[in-house]
This record gives C-alpha cells, structure tokens and sequence, in this order.
C-alpha cells in the first residue's frame, strides 16, 4: 500500500504501544488452503450481494474436529463439507465449523459456505450517486489490507496462507467486472453479464480483489502481456498521461529484481473515493482517481508516477514474495518506497534520486521527533494496520539504500535477485533477507539491522570542524547527540564507519580518489575533487586529526549521505560557503545551506542567493528558498524574491511558502500580485492563496485591511474549481489564518456541506480546527457542532479529517468529542488517530493562555529587532 505506555523509558519519544497493544502471532494451521472460489451476484442500489465461498483445504493433522474461519457480520446461510451439511456456530466474527468428521493427513476437504452481505462496513465499498454528488460514478471496489477480506468472504484471513483463487460475479450491463489473474469466460444473462476470473499463482486473501464499474479501458503491452488501465469514461487522456509508463517500469523493474514480471497480465483501475493512494492486489492494482494529472498538474507533480512504480514493485516485493506476518511488512513496504528512488534514479538522475531519499528520510525522521519512535519489525500492537506508517514505508527504503551502499550495487542486486528467486511464491520474514545477502554475498549485515530495524531510532551528528596550520592537520570532532551522556546513553549510541571527505575546488591541488556522488560536470567550472578517510564513529564523543597537504576548502561528513541520519554542522562560514557552491552531493549542499541559515548575516544571505540562482539541482533550490527565509534580516526578502522567476514550478512553490516566514508589506505586494496575475502551476497558486492569509493576518502595523484579502480568497473559492481543488484548498488554508474573523469562518462552514466536492469539503474540515483557536465562544460551540455532526459520518478520511481538526482545538470540548470518535468508529485507524490527537489537544489546554501572551510578544519583539539589525548591517556595509 500507499501508522508504550508501559515502557517507562523512550528516550523521551512517546511510546508506539497504545493501551490495549499485545502480542500478535499468526494462528495455528489446520492445513494448507488450496483454493477460494467467490460466487457472487451483485444488488448494486441496494450496497448487497449473495452468493458462495468455497474453499479447498488440505489438513495438515489427523483429528481436527474444529476449523475456524474469520467472517465479520456476514449473513452464514449454511454450511457443507464435501456436499454435506455441517453444524457451525458463527458470533459475528468468526465462523466455527463442527467437521463431522475429522480430518485425515491427504484428504482434502472441500468447505462450500453459502453467504449474503448487506450494507457491508468495510471490505468491499459501494460508490454511487445520491442527491448530494449526483454526478459521482457507479462502483464497487475491494480493500482487504490488512485484514478486511474476512469483511467481505469467509477466509482464512492472515498473510501466511497462499492459495490460488477465482472470482465469478454477477454484475448489471453496461458496468464490467475486474479481478485478479485471467479472464476466463464471461456469459450474458439478461440484463446482467458475468465475469468470471481465475488466479493461478499462490496468494493471500488480502491480495484478493474486485472491481466493478463504468470504465473506459486503455490497451498496453508489455512483451506480449497486457498492461491495461481503467478509469471513468472522459478521463482516458489522464490516464495515459498519468500511466504511460508503466510497460517501461515492469522491464526496468523485472531487469532489477532479477525475476521477469510473474503474473498474465498488469491491470491499473482508477476508483472513486478510495480510501489509500493505491493497493497493489496480485495483477491488479487499485488506485485512487485523484492520481489521474491534467496536463496542468503533470508540470510539478510526480506524485502519481511514484504511485504507479511504488504498486508496481509490490508485484514482487508483497505479493511474488509475500510476508508471513504483519510485523515484517517493512520488507515489501520499504522496498516498494525505495523503488520510487531507483525510479527516479533511472528516469531523471543520481542527484534528483538523493534529493528523493533524503525527503523521504525526513518524513520518517517527523514521525520518529513527533509521534513515536518504534522498532521496524514489532509484533506488539492492537491492529496491524497501526504498523503502516512512516516507519516502515520510508525508514524502510532508507534501510535497504544502507544495504545498497554496504554491499556496492553490484553486490546489492545480487542479493535482491537472490532473495526474490529463493522466495518466489513463498512467505518470508526479516530473516530470510538477511541470509539471501549472506548467500549471494557472504557479507553479514546483522549488525546494520541491530541498529535500524530490531530497535528504533538513528544517529543524530553534531559535527565540528578546525584546522591547524602549522600542522597542516584537519581536526573533526563527531558527536552522537541522540545519546545522554554517562553510562546510561551507551545504548543509544551508533557504531558505523564513516567516510569523511576534504574537498578542493582546484583539480591539480591534490591527488584523490573521487567517492560517492558522481557531479553532473554543471556543478562549477572549477571541479572539486575529493580525498577521502574512513572512521568508525561508535561514541558518544570522538575527535580525530587528519594530515593533509594542504587546508580543504570544504568537509562532506558521511561522502554520498548513505546514511540515516540528521546532522548538524558546525564549521566555518567559509567552508559552509565553499561546500554550498562546489559539494559535489547535493545533499550536502543542502546540509550546508542549513547551516549558513543558522549562522546568518549578509554573508550568509549572498551566498544562499547565488546558490538559488545557480544550482543546477532544483531540489537544492527549493531547500536554499526556504533557508533564506529563516535569516531575519530584510535583505533576505530580495534574495528570495529572485527565485519567483524559476523556471522550476517546485522552486517557485517553495519562495512563495517561505514568504511565509516574512510578514511585511512588501511580501504581502509580491504574493497577491502572483495571485491576480496566477501562475502555471495549481500548486504555486494554491501555496499564494495559503500564504497571503498568513501574511494579511499577523501583526503588522501596516496591516492590510482583513475584508480586503478574505474578498479575494472568497473570489478564489469562487472562480478557481479545478483538478483536485488543489487551488481553493489553498484558499480553505488561507482563511484558517483569519484566527479571529467570524467572516472568515462563516466562509469556511459553507464549505463543509455535503456536495462539495470531497478534496476541498476534507480541507474544509480540517482548517476549522486551525481557525477556531482565536474565534469568540459562541463560534467555538458553533465549530464543535459542526464537527460534532461530521464526526457521525462514516466515510474514513472524513473522520480523519475531523479528527485532525480537532487535534488542533484549544479546548476540553474537543476531548469528548474524539473520545466517542475513537470509541464509535469501525476502522483501527481512526481509533489510533483520534487517542494520538486527544492527547494534542490536552497539550494545547495545558500551558496554551500564558504561552501565547509570550508568543505575541515574543514576535513583536524579534519584528523590531530584524528592523534594527538590517539598519546596521546596511550601515556596516557601507563603512566598509
């Protein structure tokens, strides 16, 4: 797919397992499942279905009298093995069949349960049109990750059964049916048609799926298989658009695993209120229909093509080689991430692929600073779809780029292909990629997984450097900050080597071998070159001296930035300076721009302006943006203002969020004109509409005139409907900003009513939290019943939605409201997202009048002080 209060000690991390977590281990196995057969026949305006499972099933043991299946309120109409009718018990949850005979080792037993399903909570979705979306398409669609087919048919619901699986349904004309594997029959029956699929590869049942609807089908190949993408009729242009790539992906992907695409054919259907970005059920992935670009939302959007490549590699990694237990389900889920980076490694370039894995980093690197911090494999939770989350999709691809850069790539792909063959149509766990590398490599990489994937966390560097002169020596002292000092931090601490390069921007100053990231030659006309040093960092403190022929111009701490890690520089402003303008890692770059911000100054804003001028990595560009914008002095504004003029529609995005950061007429001027004037990019503009009521709604004295600005975010609302309603969302967020405006919330209550459409109505939802921080008591109450009311409904991203924006509430009304979310709702997601929020929200009651008092203050105080500072280094610089 595309989330402990008893440990007392976390490193002041809150704790990943919530009351209620426990152990969780696959069940015992009666027998090997051979086969599912689903008969089914669709009531579509009823949201019903009836029909029946059969299931195949060859024992394991002699003498099972008992067989237990997962089924959640499904209507068991009766029961036979073998053609005879059984007795059974069924509690709602699981079905208890009472063989009448037990079972024999080589005996198979055939299980037929005749089944019906009405209004069903999840599993399978029932999408059509009513008064409020009339316009919204007919569907059925299928989500069993990770264990909702048992919601939808009878089964044996865990990942470590695999069985082959055919699928016959029933559905009205003119709508066709979707499955896994191939067709193979379809018969009219009236006005009905029916379809019948059959899989013949092994697979879980949370890889089973259907998908029914209206589509328009788009014919591709790929050596001889068909790649076909379905999607709502009008929409076929997008979906080239959007998947064209795909046949290009399966050779690229098929090259490097080692393992030629193993199903008959790669089928992408686009559905309607799909609850993820996409799952990858065995050949026939499903994908949410807000992935579909225009031709407008291709410039700066490559989201969707990540999308694609990320379901695509789970062909392979999840469901050709399929996890035994949720708890391992980083291995598909973090190499499915990483495959974005190979991606884009292969499409665009090494350095764009770093600038990718360094945003994934961060992603998890939020999770770990904000949410909690947890081993990668843990069996302890109180559902297994609380494991989703940041930890295993990019923690995850990050570990198996640290397996790519200590084994070389050579090496590397070896032990993927290794593995992937090893364990074709098998389930594996953690340890079984461990030694598919010792096999194909001889290399033991345990102690990398000790590290980053049996305990949580990851070294944070603090890193200084000095040179002695006289000695020509080079001193670099590495701290592992993450560790307390004494005795008691020696377990938090890393124990890696670490090559640490001395850069020199004049080619025949030093002999040196050039590690890491090859430079696209764009970089400088001076070229740089690199001598490199390896260390093995283990402590808390460690200096070493490094003789050199002559001093660097520049450091690059961890040469090509393999690592997770974070890192805090502390050199020179020259070297910073020489590092932004010639490290051949755009990484380090941006590490450097880091640090310049944190020193700031003139200096620092010359160089970072030239640095969003000249480099030619966008991703830097977009860093460099927005470190300007955190040097308080006006001479940053310029800098920053140069950027808008990017060809690069993510840069551009980027200065008009960093204006954020300045609130002053001038920024205000810049950022309504590019709204009056708007941009190519839907993201620009809605970052501009964003941004101008940040800027309209802080304390300035010459303050804007507030009816002014929510009249042109009402006309955006107004004028600006569009793909994904990326724009007016940019204006929901807007209106947020006006904390105290009634004007401005009576806008935002509008626009949560049923019929707007679902991306700007969930912004919607989510901005009330922000805005209500500020408003008058009796908007208070009137914003906690409009969430009171939404929180009823059942669709799961508009809980979540309500349940982020009551997160954000300063009020203990806001507790009782999330605690009969939690305690109402069907989906483990919501429940962990709505306790997770209610504790923010206990937060911001605690300490939030007085803190805010100071805050206010705090800002007015550092507005005068940047006025001063700027005056003085004006004068400064004309002295000189």
């Amino acid at each position: 797919m595309s989330q402990s209060y008893f440990d007392t000690d976390n490193n002041g991390h809150k704790p990943f397992e919530l009351p209620g977590a426990r152990p969780h281990y696959n069940p015992d196995r009666p027998g090997q499942v051979e086969h599912i057969f689903l008969d089914l026949s669709l009531d579509i305006p009823k949201q019903s279905y009836q029909g029946s499972c059969s299931i195949r099933l060859l024992p394991i043991r002699n003498g099972i009298d008992r067989l237990t299946l997962d089924a959640v309120n499904l209507n068991i109409e009766s029961v036979q093995v073998d053609e005879v009718p059984q007795s059974f018990d069924y509690d709602g949850e699981q079905l208890s069949i009472q063989l009448s005979q037990a079972t024999q080792i080589g005996q198979r037993l055939l299980i037929a349960i005749a089944y019906s399903v009405a209004k069903p909570q999840r599993g399978i979705y029932f999408i059509q049109p009513d008064k409020h979306y009339p316009n919204k398409p007919t569907q059925v669609w299928t989500q069993g990750e990770d264990e909702d087919s048992r919601f939808w048919f009878p089964c044996f619901d865990y990942p470590g059964q695999l069985s082959t699986s055919e699928i016959r349904v029933r559905v009205p004309n003119p709508l066709v049916a979707i499955s896994n594997g191939e067709l193979i029959d379809t018969t009219e029956d009236g006005d009905y048609k029916v379809y019948h699929w059959l899989q013949q590869q092994v697979h879980p049942t949370y890889l089973m799926t259907l998908a029914v609807g209206d589509f328009a089908e788009i014919r591709d190949e790929w050596k001889g298989k068909a790649v076909t993408y379905y999607v709502e009729k009008g929409r076929e242009e997008d979906a080239k658009r959007s998947m064209e790539k795909t046949p290009r992906m399966i050779e690229f992907l098929s090259q490097k695993y080692g393992y030629p695409y193993p199903f008959p054919k790669y089928a992408q259907v686009c559905v309607d209120d799909f609850i993820f970005g996409g799952m990858e059920n065995t050949s026939t992935t499903l994908l949410t229909d807000r992935c579909l670009l225009d031709e407008r939302a291709a410039l700066d959007n490559r989201n969707t093509e990540a999308l694609v490549v990320h379901e695509l590699a789970h062909q392979w990694f999840g469901d050709l080689v399929v996890i035994k237990h949720w708890s391992h389900a980083w291995i598909k889920e973090g190499m499915a991430s990483y495959s974005e980076v190979m991606w884009t490694e292969q499409e665009y370039s090494l350095e764009e692929a770093a600038y990718y894995r360094l945003l994934e980093a961060r992603r998890y690197l939020s999770e770990d600073s904000s949410r909690y911090r947890r081993p990668m494999v843990t069996h302890v939770y109180r559902e297994a779809i609380e494991l989703y989350d940041r930890h295993i999709y990019e923690k995850g691809s990050c570990v198996y780029h640290m397996i790519r850069s200590q084994l070389g790539d050579q090496l590397f792909w070896q032990a993927i292909q290794t593995f992937v063959q090893d364990n074709a149509h098998k389930t594996v766990e953690t340890v079984d990629l461990l030694r598919a590398i010792e096999k194909a490599t001889g290399r033991n990489l345990l102690f990398l997984f000790d590290q980053y994937v049996y305990r949580g966390g990851h070294p944070d560097f603090k890193v200084a450097y000095s040179w002695d002169g006289d000695a020509n020596l080079a001193k670099i002292t590495v701290t592992q900050t993450q560790a307390a000092e004494g005795k008691d931090g020696s377990k938090d601490l890393f124990d890696l080597k670490i090559p640490i390069g001395f850069g020199y921007t004049q080619q025949e100053e030093v002999r040196s071998e050039e590690l890491g990231v090859k430079s696209n030659g764009k970089l400088s006309t001076q070229h740089s070159k690199l001598k490199t040093f390896t260390v093995r960092v283990n402590e808390r403190e460690q200096s070493f001296y490094f003789p050199l022929e002559n001093k660097p111009q520049f450091i690059s701490f961890d040469v090509g930035n393999n690592y997770l890690k974070t890192v805090a520089l502390e050199y020179p402003i020259a070297e910073l300076k020489a590092q932004l303008e010639f490290d051949p890692d755009p990484i380090s770059r941006i590490y450097a721009a880091t640090a310049l911000a944190k020193k700031g100054g003139l200096e620092a804003i010359k160089a970072l302006s030239t640095s969003l001028k000249n480099d030619p990595l966008w991703g830097v560009r977009v860093e460099v943006a927005k470190q300007l914008a955190q040097i308080n002095l006006d001479q940053a504004f310029d800098g920053l203002i140069a950027g808008l003029k990017d060809k690069n529609a993510y840069v551009r995005r980027s200065v008009v969020e960093a204006l954020t950061q300045i609130k002053t007429a001038e920024s205000y001027k810049v950022v309504r004109g590019i709204l009056q004037k708007g941009d190519p990019s839907y993201y620009v503009e809605a970052a501009a509409s964003r941004v101008i009521g940040a800027i309209a709604s802080a304390n300035l004295e010459e303050k804007p005139k507030e009816d002014k600005v929510l009249k042109l975010l009402k006309s955006v609302l107004e004028e600006k409907a569009g793909w994904n309603e990326v724009v007016r969302s940019g204006a929901v967020a807007g209106l947020a900003e006006f904390k105290t405006s009634e004007a401005a919330l009576n806008l935002l209550i509008e626009y949560t009513k049923l019929g707007v459409p679902q991306p700007l109505r969930l912004a919607t939802i989510r901005a009330l939290g922000k805005i209500s921080v500020g408003q008058s008591p009796a908007n208070l109450e009137r914003i906690l019943e409009k969430l009171t009311e939404l929180a009823k409904e059942t669709f799961f991203l508009t809980q979540v939605a309500v349940a982020a924006a009551l997160g954000q509430m300063e009020t203990p009304k806001a507790v009782g409201i999330l605690r009969s979310l939690a305690e109402q709702t069907a989906d483990g997601r919501v429940r962990r997202s709505a306790e997770e929020e209610i504790s923010k929200v206990q937060k911001n009651i605690g300490s939030e009048k007085t803190l805010r008092q100071l805050r206010e203050d705090f800002d007015q105080l550092k507005q005068q002080n940047q006025e001063l500072r700027s005056r003085l280094e004006n004068l400064e610089a004309k002295s000189k």
